[in-house]
Order: structure tokens, then sequence, then C-alpha cells
């Protein structure tokens, strides 16, 4: 897989750059508790970082979880993520989630990187649908789901806790291909 725009490329996590990862997170660790609570919690170490590493290289050979990874050409640092998670193979559909690095915020990175990572996966994967859940705080990820033509499906009221335990309703947005 190659893909790349500007001065970014976009490929999968490897176990190799663990420690990247976990800088990216831990940089990023307060505005990235409220909606991605799972890698959050999974990352508090260098450590436990490492080991979820080793999970996520199992979940992508077995096809369940694919964290594509925006990494800067120039620098080699790791500056976003793309997800693709929670993958139905039966209809197939899958979730996405994004988040960009806060130094690199406003530039349009994560909009591109998701435009790439869907074509990507319908192209190789043949999902038929994607979806894309935001808290309706998240001005941000909300911006970027409709700018790469996710249509709202509809709100799930008290559909998820944050890290610090408040239960937040959901706006779901879809994206259907044939």
């Amino acid at each position: 897989m190659d893909i790349t725009f500007d001065n970014y490329k976009i490929d999968l996590l490897s176990t190799s750059e663990g420690e990247a990862f976990f800088d990216l997170i831990d940089t990023n660790r307060a505005r990235l508790e409220d909606f991605f609570a799972g890698t959050v919690s999974k990352t508090r170490t260098l450590k436990d970082t490492l080991e979820y590493c080793v999970e996520i290289e199992n979940r992508i050979k077995v096809k369940s979880y694919f964290p594509y990874m925006i990494t800067d050409v120039y620098t080699g640092q790791f500056v976003g993520l793309v997800d693709v998670k929670n993958i139905d193979w039966n209809v197939p559909k899958a979730e996405l989630g994004s988040f960009i690095d806060s130094r690199y915020e406003g530039e349009g990175i994560v909009s591109k990187a998701t435009n790439l990572v869907v074509n990507h996966i319908v192209k190789e994967y043949k999902f038929i649908k994607l979806l894309c859940r935001a808290n309706t705080r998240n001005k941000g990820s909300i911006a970027v789901i409709l700018k790469n033509g996710f249509e709202l499906e509809g709100t799930i009221r008290r559909d998820y806790k944050t890290t610090k335990g408040e239960i937040v309703d959901l706006n779901y947005y879809g994206k259907v291909f044939d």
C-alpha cells in the first residue's frame, strides 16, 4: 500500500512503531480522552502501548482492525490516525475514527487522509457502508465527516461513556457505496 499526499504518507501501524504511537497519543492525551477512550486507556505508559501494538498487529492479521497512521515525511513523526474498526464482514461495513495532532489541526490533513483511506478500503475490502460516530461537541470531527460526504443518519441517545464517566449522545453518520 502506498498512499501519499502533500508531505504525508499513510500506512498501517506496525509493531516497531510503538514508541512513535505512544508519543502521538501522549502529546494529545487530554484532548483524546473523551472521544478515543479505548485507545487512551490502552496507551497509558510506553510499556502498555508496546503491548497494545502487539494486540493491534494480531487484529490487523485477522482483519478486525486497521489503524492507518498519518506520517509527516520530512520529520518521520506520526501526526494523526484514521482507524477502521467495528468491522462487520457479513455486510461488509465498518466504522471510521480519526484525529490529528493538535499542532497540525486546521490544515485539512485528516480530511484528506480520511478521503484516501475511504477510497482505499472500499476498493481493497469492498465495504458497502462506512459510518462515523461523533459527539455534537466534537466540531472538528463533524467537519471532517461532512467534508467526506457522510450524511447524518440519526442521534443515538446515551450511547458512549467518556473517560471521565459521562454518558453522552452520539450522532451517527453514514456513507454507502455500490
